[in-house]
């Protein structure tokens, strides 16, 4: 039984190696010829080369669920159509026992996707946007696109570039009073932490006052805010891949300043219930390969796994939006979609058994 369960676990393994393979292949391919796109200042053909190679864990995080769930369902399909499974199933190997043979490189995949989506990708991900943003020239004297914006009463904040070492490229502050009147616009080139308030370098201010505006540049002047390099570094970084730590965090924070959060809480439970929502879908794949796929072409195999894979995400990207615009609970939005598919995964396991 254990040469058997080896067995099983190699095929389905090696789908799985195999699919992510392909797949970031053709992501760092596209990713490649996206980026030449932005290629300007200091930011050319080598510092593409090395952001590329920077985002590559956080690329290996997002299709770690769909690596899982096809490589499940070519690894099984194959022994399928080899009539391996019906083999091993006449020498009175228990349908629970294939299940769960196939669900362990699952498992595996799990539990690398957690670590990786919460030691490795944040960091990689945070120093490839900053250096990018740093190599597009973010210490110009006005505000980047790429840059991030933030509030924090009644200043707004646009950085063009946030590093991890505490250093920010590019701050613009606009304050305001309670009336929402500007009464300043100042652009600093870079920002240094001091451990308890920032140090801001070569700053000119402009006052709006009465009937008239005023400049004034100085070489340093302190800015005093609640922002440290832990929060900042979370801007820069799309929620999504982020750390758990560092969502909760941040969310936690926005919270604390009167602001909308339910963006990053979203975040925070896609993230927290994806080792679910990965063993769910590699169930669906297993039941569908004893069920309805049973007998069909591997091609029309992974055309269903494609369509069943996209519809999943689909459902999870609509009802996300909508529980931040309609105000209901996150987890409801990220919880539905795994509950559907679970139990038609179910169904279709106790039809086939």
């Amino acid at each position: 039984m254990r040469r058997i369960d080896r067995y099983v676990m190699r095929n389905v393994g090696g789908a799985m190696v195999l699919v992510m393979v392909v797949v970031l292949s053709l992501d760092l391919i596209f990713g490649f010829i996206g980026e030449l796109d932005h290629i300007r200042n200091n930011y050319g053909i080598l510092e593409v080369l090395w952001y590329m190679l920077f985002t590559i864990p956080r690329r290996i995080y997002d299709y770690l669920p769909l690596g899982a769930f096809m490589g499940c369902l070519v690894g099984l399909g194959a022994m399928a159509g080899s009539s391996e499974l019906t083999v091993i199933r006449a020498a009175g190997v228990s349908l629970a026992r294939i299940v769960w043979s196939a669900m362990k490189p699952a498992l595996v995949i799990v539990v690398l996707g957690v670590l990786i989506g919460e030691y490795v990708a944040p960091a990689t991900e945070r120093f490839a946007e900053s250096e990018k943003a740093v190599a597009l020239g973010a210490n110009k004297n006005i505000a980047s696109s790429r840059g991030v914006w933030h509030r924090e009463g009644n200043e707004f904040i646009h950085l063009n570039a946030v590093q991890p070492n505490g250093v920010l490229h590019g701050v613009s502050l606009y304050r305001f009073n309670d009336q929402r009147k500007l009464l300043s616009a100042s652009f600093a080139k870079r920002a240094i932490y001091q451990g308890d308030h920032w140090l801001l370098q070569n700053i000119r201010t402009t006052y709006i006052e009465k009937d008239r505006t005023r400049v004034e540049t100085h070489a340093e002047q302190t800015w005093d805010t609640g922002l440290s390099p832990g929060v900042l570094s979370v801007l820069i970084v799309d929620p999504t891949d982020l750390s758990l730590s560092g969502l909760y965090t941040y969310a936690r924070y926005l919270g604390e300043q009167d602001l909308n959060a339910a963006q990053y809480w979203l975040a925070f439970w896609k993230k927290a219930l994806q080792p679910l929502g990965t063993a769910v879908m590699v169930l669906v794949a297993i039941s569908f390969i004893f069920g309805p796929l049973r007998s069909v072409t591997m091609g029309f195999r992974v055309f269903t796994g494609l369509l069943v894979g996209l519809l999943f995400k689909y459902m999870q990207d609509l009802l996300g939006p909508m529980s931040v615009v309609y105000g209901f609970n996150p987890v409801l939005a990220v919880l539905i979609p795994i509950i559907i598919s679970g139990i038609a995964g179910l169904i279709l396991m106790r039809r086939a058994g």
